[in-house]
C-alpha cells in the first residue's frame, strides 16, 4: 500500500517503465527511510541522484518551498536465477527553515520530474545490473549549479555527510561541452560574416572599377 502519493507515483511510473525496459523480469520497488549510503549487501549495487527537484511543505506552519537539491539513495539488486530484481529507494528530507521545528518534511514532485529520475534509475540499472550501456542521463534544467544557494543545516542528506549541493562533475562536463559548442557556433558565424562582407567589398570594387573604366574609355573616344 502507499503511503502517500508521490509514493504511489514513483511505483506507478517505475513498473511502467520497467516493463517496456525489461518485460521478462520482475522488478519492485520499496521506500526505506533508513537506507544508508554506501552500507551495501553482497550483489547490491547503488545509484545516488544528487539534483532532484522537490517542493516541500511543513506540516507545522505550513510554511512552503522549492529546492534543486533533491538527493534519493537508490539500492539495486538483480537474481538472474530467478529473473527478479528489487530497488529500495530513501528520498533525503530536509527541516524548514521558517518555525525551525525538528521534524523533517518529506518532499513532492511533479510527475514530469519523477519520470525523469526513474529514466535515470534505469539507466543506472542497464549499467550495474544488466552490463548493458545505459544511455544518457537526464539533468533538470533546475538541478543547474546556478539555481540558488543551499543550506546545509537544514538538510538531511548533508547532515548524514553526503555532500551533493556543490555541481557535479556530470553537471560541470555538461556546462562545459554546451559552453564550448556555443562559442565556436559564435566563431564560425563571425568568421562567416567577416567573409561574406570582404568578398562584397570586393565585388563592390570591382564593379566600380568596370564603370570608371567604361566611362573613361567613351570619354577617350570622343575627344
Amino acid at each position: 500500500m502507499c503511503t502517500s502519493l508521490t509514493t504511489c507515483e514513483w511505483k506507478k511510473v517505475f513498473y511502467e517503465k520497467m516493463e517496456v525496459a525489461k518485460p521478462a523480469d520482475s522488478w519492485e520497488l520499496i521506500i526505506d527511510p533508513n537506507l544508508k549510503p554506501n552500507e551495501l549487501a553482497p550483489g547490491w549495487k547503488q545509484y545516488l541522484e544528487q539534483h532532484a527537484s522537490g517542493r516541500f511543505h511543513c506540516t507545522w506552519c505550513w510554511h512552503t518551498w522549492q529546492s534543486p537539491h533533491v538527493v534519493i539513495l537508490f539500492h539495486m539488486h538483480l537474481d538472474r536465477a530467478q529473473r527478479a530484481g528489487s530497488v529500495r529507494m530513501r528520498v533525503f528530507k530536509q527541516l524548514c527553515y521558517e518555525c525551525g521545528t525538528a521534524r523533517l518534511d518529506e518532499s513532492s514532485m511533479l510527475e514530469e520530474n519523477i519520470e525523469s529520475l526513474v529514466d535515470n534509475l534505469i539507466s543506472s540499472l542497464r549499467e550495474q545490473c544488466y552490463d548493458e550501456a545505459g544511455g544518457q542521463y537526464r539533468i533538470l534544467v533546475a538541478a543547474r549549479p546556478d539555481s540558488g544557494s543551499h543550506r546545509g543545516e537544514f538538510c538531511e542528506a548533508c547532515q548524514e555527510g553526503i555532500v551533493h549541493w556543490k555541481p557535479s562533475e556530470k553537471l560541470l562536463e555538461e556546462e562545459a561541452t554546451f559552453s564550448g559548442a556555443s562559442k565556436s557556433r559564435a566563431q564560425e558565424a563571425l568568421g562567416y560574416n567577416f567573409f561574406s562582407l570582404r568578398w562584397c567589398l570586393f565585388w563592390a570594387s570591382l564593379c566600380l572599377l568596370v564603370v570608371y573604366l567604361q566611362f573613361s574609355f567613351r570619354s577617350s573616344a570622343f575627344l
